[in-house]
């Protein structure tokens, strides 16, 4: 098994246009048996402000031990230096968090939202790597089907 097949990748923040608000349907990522995640945001086109909760605050994770995300704590130092800009199109930022540090189990962006003027593109992937016993499978690395040539 090379390298790229021992992550998995799970999709927190299906692909969609939001014009003045929080995106729809952001998820999260269970770590447990992990010990890299790369969290990707993936702009397209867009002409407004991407931030965390609204639009003057830099994208971040935040992480719980409960699904529920009762008791949610940011990660610290897990945030990109500024808002994703209004000028920012066709751009991938990315967040890395070492897990062989304690950690909670579940982690997220902190509510992706967009500003109010025509709208933003946003996918956000988690890519998990390092794994503490490798995905045998298409389905264990996250993906819906692996074709190998």
């Amino acid at each position: 098994m090379n390298a790229v097949q021992n992550q998995k990748r799970v999709v927190l923040l299906s692909p969609q246009f939001k014009n003045n608000g929080a995106f729809v349907g952001n998820s999260y990522v269970d770590v447990s048996g992990w010990n890299h995640l790369r969290v990707e945001m993936i702009v397209g086109t867009t002409n407004v402000i991407i931030g965390s909760t609204d639009t003057a605050h830099a994208p971040k994770l935040e992480a719980d031990d409960d699904s529920g995300f009762g008791t949610v704590a940011d990660v610290v130092d897990a945030a990109l230096s500024a808002v994703i800009q209004a000028t920012d199109s066709n751009k991938v930022f990315a967040i890395d968090v070492n897990l062989r540090q304690s950690h909670p189990r579940f982690f997220r962006v902190n509510a992706p939202t967009a500003g109010n003027v025509t709208g933003a593109n946003l996918c956000i992937i988690a890519t998990l790597s390092d794994p503490q016993i490798g995905p045998d499978n298409a389905a264990d690395q996250g993906l819906a089907a692996l074709v190998q040539v």
